[in-house]
């Protein structure tokens, strides 16, 4: 059995990472998910001078100094990347990688908009033939044909594996590099068009013709909220929020740029916080009901 949290954190960057430093000084327990790399989108800032108290500092010093203070506090960085998470009336199950799974009494979704659009015909085979992990589902496509869009290089690792169960691969790279993947894995220099089928996927067209396939994994760094997290109200592709930083799903909380605009590490940090304020009395309250319940009348 999967041990339970009080809070579950999805997002290493600066709406996470709050959150986190929250949670542990309100000394709740909690899984933070993410990459110890923690935001690229920080390191790339040459120079950030909104930042109050940090003038002047370069987006590398600040990824440090973000860091620095987990080591300080002892929170961990679990790279294990969320494919699903689902409600359960007073819990969450979050999904990650080979089948491993974890549950939490509360979610904080902070995964910023680093999720692409989805392609024509995606959403409709999802779970039909199209899935995001690919250790999760290769079974399923015993001696048959699977194509891989993969956006960075750790999706060579789940191809190599799925390339052990299925009867042919396809390997789609969306980046640049040298790819280290088994000798019988064929590699297409080709752009996704769109996911056909019937009942379920049979093929994908792409910008150099049609591969028929049984499967498409897609491969991103992060999903869209609205496939991560079944029933989530979406406004356009941010999740919609109160000033309270909750969703529509009660004990689901949402902070940072996947919240809309402005962007900004000072707002998402913020919203971090109050998220997790909020996560705190949510289980208070919670655990409130619960003695209510149980006590004798």
């Amino acid at each position: 059995m999967s041990k339970k949290y009080d809070i579950a954190i999805i997002g290493s960057g600066p709406a996470g990472l709050q959150a986190a430093l929250n949670a542990k000084i309100r000394k709740k327990s909690f899984i933070l998910f993410g990459t110890k790399e923690l935001s690229k989108m920080i390191t790339k800032a040459p120079h950030i001078q909104n930042y109050l108290g940090l003038p002047s500092i370069t987006g590398e010093e600040l990824k440090d100094k973000y860091t620095e203070h987990l080591e300080n506090l002892n929170i961990i960085i679990t790279e294990d990347k969320i494919n699903n998470v689902f409600s359960m009336g007073d819990y969450f199950v979050l999904m990650g990688q080979d089948n491993t799974s974890y549950e939490a009494s509360s979610v904080i979704i902070a995964t910023g908009i680093a999720f692409g659009k989805p392609y024509k015909g995606e959403e409709e085979f999802l779970g039909k033939g199209v899935g995001y992990c690919a250790t999760c589902d290769a079974p399923l496509y015993k001696d048959k044909t699977v194509t891989i869009i993969a956006q960075n290089s750790e999706s060579e690792e789940e191809a190599n594996y799925v390339y052990e169960i299925a009867s042919k691969v396809y390997f789609l790279p969306l980046y640049k590099g040298n790819y280290h993947l088994k000798e019988g894995i064929e590699v297409l220099h080709a752009r996704p068009i769109e996911i056909e089928g019937d009942t379920k996927v049979n093929k994908l067209i792409t910008t150099e013709g049609v591969i028929e396939t049984d499967g498409v994994f897609i491969l991103r760094e992060s999903i869209s909220p609205k496939q991560l997290v079944p029933g989530l109200a979406m406004d356009g592709k941010h999740i919609k929020v109160n000033q309270d930083m909750e969703t529509n799903l009660k004990g689901c909380y949402a902070a940072g740029d996947i919240t809309g605009k402005p962007y900004g590490y000072i707002r998402a940090a913020g919203q971090g916080y109050i998220a997790s304020l909020n996560a705190v009395v949510y289980l208070k309250d919670a655990d409130a009901f619960e003695v209510s319940q149980n006590t004798p009348q």
